[in-house]
């Protein structure tokens, strides 16, 4: 499952932040990173631990100058895998989502996203619906639009124009 976690990212993050130097590509690639690395072990493990994404902020603030293009781009990382805890239900495996608070072993229980295969093909087709409303409104078709996300990952928002600016 991708659109669903990349589209409601792309939305929360849209309407929560309006900021027009966000890096949209780093925010995509936390919004599926937990479900592929946790894919890979088959079942819900540390990548679906709030304490994942913490550790990840951290190191993005500690390795990363304050004010500097790259800490802006890379808090995009956690905030994405945050969202796809939210956006996941990982918070209703307490054991794993509080690891290692509440033991160090995990729940030997599926992903979340392998565990209701049926409610995943809405959930992929509201996550598209999603991504085509972002296209639609950031003027995606444009080729100068498609341009400026695939070089740094902005989109170009309704009321802010082709510059960015508001």
């Amino acid at each position: 499952m991708l659109l669903w976690f990349i589209g409601t990212s792309f939305i929360a993050v849209w309407f929560v932040f309006r900021d027009d130097q966000f890096d949209y590509r780093v925010l995509a690639l936390g919004a599926v990173i937990p479900d592929v690395i946790d894919g890979l072990a088959r079942q819900s493990w540390v990548m679906h631990s709030v304490l994942s994404p913490i550790v990840v902020l951290v190191a993005v603030m500690a390795i990363a100058r304050r004010g500097s293009v790259r800490r802006r781009r890379w808090l995009a990382l956690p905030i994405g895998m945050f969202l796809h805890l939210v956006f996941d239900g990982a918070f209703n495996n307490t054991k794993n989502f509080w690891w290692p608070l509440t033991g160090i072993s995990f729940a030997d229980k599926p992903l979340p996203s392998f565990d209701r295969w049926g409610l995943n093909l809405i959930l992929e087709f509201a996550g598209a619906a999603m991504l085509l409303w972002t296209w639609k409104t950031n003027n995606m078709s444009s080729p100068a639009a498609r341009e400026r996300f695939l070089r740094t990952g902005q989109l170009v928002g309704p009321s802010m124009g082709e510059t960015g600016k508001c």
